[in-house]
């Protein structure tokens, strides 16, 4: 069953530089259909749902992990096989230094029409990745965004609006 964030909620988590959740805020267990005491210390990707392209989240994972923010479109799923689409504004949280120390993430309700682009997306990267692996994926993605003259910050921050 297809759950859905409110227009104004928002949710908020916070992981240790190896993705384990040291906070998590209520919209989030409420959306995720998990306790606190079940999500704390557990990876992050204890929400992943098996239709994310792996791509995206290498991606992901080498932006934050070189201090830089990200936005995706993610779809997630629930402890009791639900799933739920987000879009996601992950970044890095620095200590006084500037030494990463974990991340931060804050969730809101996507744009239905970007989803409509960003399933046919995914689905194709997804089909790219079984075939030829994660570096499939990501050719699907760097290709269209050839094709579209744009990044992929502009890209995703567009379909946004």
């Amino acid at each position: 069953m297809l759950r859905e964030i409110g227009e104004n909620d928002f949710i908020v988590s916070k992981t240790d530089t190896k993705g384990r959740l040291t906070y998590v805020n209520k919209i989030f267990m409420d959306l995720a259909e998990y306790g606190e005491e079940e999500l704390l210390g557990k990876p992050h990707n204890i929400v992943r749902h098996p239709d994310m392209p792996k791509a995206v989240f290498k991606l992901l994972w080498d932006k934050i992990q070189n201090k830089e923010e990200l936005f995706a479109y993610v779809l997630n799923k629930t402890k009791n096989a639900n799933e739920y689409w987000v879009y996601a504004d992950v970044t890095p949280s620095l200590d006084e230094r500037g030494n990463i120390i974990g991340y931060y993430s804050v969730r809101r309700k996507p744009n239905p029409q970007a989803l409509e682009i960003i399933k046919s997306l995914y689905a194709k990267m997804l089909q790219a990745e079984r075939s030829g692996g994660m570096t499939a994926g990501t050719k699907v993605l760097t290709d269209l965004l050839h094709q579209e003259g744009v990044s992929y910050d502009e890209y995703i921050i567009s379909l946004q609006k």
